[in-house]
């Protein structure tokens, strides 16, 4: 059994993109969602900064790991998807090379589609004040990520070829995921029909109609829950 610690923000749902999909594969990985509440601090419980220092979310305890032994805890929604589809033999590839391909592709998105995107997302929603500096800067890196995943997905059904893999499944929660600041996709055709073909998946459903159950109908931030949120700094005496 694993225990995913989860909020359904666009690094929770990638994780439960990948276990709702593998049990439409027929090999699925029992699990346990146990909400983790970061609008109210949730993240900084003594017991959870135990295996997930970062105080960030997503993160699991599988409780049968592959070796037997004692319980294994990972933090990092990448590092999840890798562990996850080790252990389960799907969606990473079947040869070295398309493993590499598709590590790749998921390094990209952590380090480049997600935070450039989530910069976005936060100084044009979220922030107090309009920069337009940081604005016009977040803008213009995340549109020209876009633009380097349309040109990737021309000619391939997903992003590293005809296979739906962990590179997709992260990437897709951060394709516009902030409704009141909607990006143009216009340009991006490919985007657009890649993005189409996943929300479709049954699989995807399944994910996302999770997140709902978990948060209920989602109400606009609080004062309260944006300084926790966007005010995180160290807090002493939390480990």
């Amino acid at each position: 059994m694993i225990d995913l610690y989860y909020w359904p923000t666009p690094n929770g749902h990638k994780i439960t993109l990948l276990l709702e999909e593998l049990a439409e594969a027929g090999t699925p990985l029992a699990y346990t969602i146990k909400p983790l509440d970061i609008g109210k601090g949730d993240q900084f419980r003594a017991d959870y900064l135990a295996f997930s220092p970062n105080n960030k979310m997503p993160a699991i305890v599988d409780h049968a790991p592959a070796d037997g032994g004692a319980p294994i805890s990972v933090f990092e929604s990448g590092a999840i998807l890798l562990y996850l589809a080790n252990k389960s033999g799907r969606f990473f590839g079947d040869s070295v090379r398309r493993k590499v391909e598709v590590n790749q592709w998921l390094m990209w998105q952590m380090g480049g589609l997600g935070p450039m995107t989530g910069q976005y997302g936060h100084f044009t929603v979220y922030a107090p004040e309009k920069i337009p500096y940081a604005i016009d800067r977040y803008t213009r890196e995340a549109l020209r990520l876009l633009g380097v995943l349309d040109r990737q997905l021309a000619g391939r059904a997903f992003i590293t070829g005809d296979d739906y893999t962990i590179a997709d499944m992260a990437a897709y929660p951060w394709i516009n995921p902030y409704d009141k600041a909607p990006l143009d996709l216009a340009p991006f055709a490919e985007v657009r029909r890649w993005h189409a073909a996943i929300a479709a998946r049954p699989a995807t459903q399944r994910a996302y109609a999770l997140g709902k159950q978990v948060s209920g109908t989602g109400q606009p931030l609080s004062d309260e829950e944006r300084k926790i949120l966007f005010g995180q700094g160290a807090r002493p005496g939390t480990r």
